[in-house]
């Protein structure tokens, strides 16, 4: 097992925020990692027919680029998600993976990506993380569990009972591991237990790459939510619905 692997493993194992879940209704949450510029204006576009708003994970690296072929969010997109009512939450500046990092290294990574994002979010800051490539270790969570009120990793499963809100987890909404039945069952599971079910993607695309999504597969999500009767919220909100 690499150290990579080993860290991670251990760091999803050591819960760092225990909390039980109030569990008195369901709820969802649709986020974007990194996030490619299809994300907002195609995924906007959908979630806006929908009434629902998403939380946007930012690395402030990314800003203006187009990196292997994919072309990253701007400054405008930021105003304008931001201006819509979305959540801008935080990814890490240089998207590395948190287990291999220093504690120097890690500070200097917070930092620079708080600063990038601060203008977008009225000189404040960030209340939501998610661990670039879901990679997360005990040192990790324990830096970043001050700093906000949720921290999300990529391990799959619904957040019903006792969780760690330092690492929650999540369900894949990625062409790589797409499965209907998967989600309409994690959906159900969420609906009967009254879970908080945070669903994760990159792109929106006509033909997605692995780790983005189809629009018709958002759409399969947000009809499925529809009918289930749960609501979709960003995780700064759903996080104060699900413990109170």
């Amino acid at each position: 097992m690499s150290l990579l692997r080993l860290n991670r493993f251990i760091g999803r194992m050591v819960k760092v925020r225990p909390v039980r879940l109030a569990g008195r209704r369901p709820v969802a949450s649709i986020t974007f990692d990194d996030f490619p510029k299809s994300a907002w204006e195609i995924g906007g576009r959908v979630l806006k027919d929908y009434g629902a708003r998403a939380t946007y994970y930012t690395a402030g690296s990314f800003c203006g680029r187009t990196v292997e072929g994919t072309v990253f969010y701007d400054t405008g997109d930021l105003t304008a998600l931001a201006a819509a009512g979305h959540e801008i939450g935080c990814h890490g500046f240089g998207h590395r993976p948190t287990p291999l990092l220093s504690p120097q290294d890690l500070a200097e990574d917070a930092a620079r990506n708080e600063e990038f994002l601060k203008p977008f979010l009225g000189g404040g800051k960030a209340q939501s993380y998610a661990f670039p490539y879901g990679a997360a270790s005990v040192h990790a969570k324990k830096f970043h569990a001050p700093r906000y009120s949720n921290l999300r990793g990529s391990h799959h499963g619904i957040n019903s009972g006792r969780v760690d809100l330092a690492q929650l987890q999540a369900v894949s909404m990625e062409a790589r591991c797409w499965n209907e039945a998967v989600i309409n069952r994690a959906i159900r599971y969420a609906q009967h237990n009254h879970g908080w079910i945070v669903f994760y993607t990159h792109g929106i695309s006509d033909t997605p790459g692995p780790y983005g999504a189809s629009e018709a597969m958002l759409r399969h999500v947000l009809d499925s939510l529809s009918a289930a009767r749960i609501p979709v919220m960003p995780m700064r909100e759903a996080v104060d619905l699900v413990l109170n």
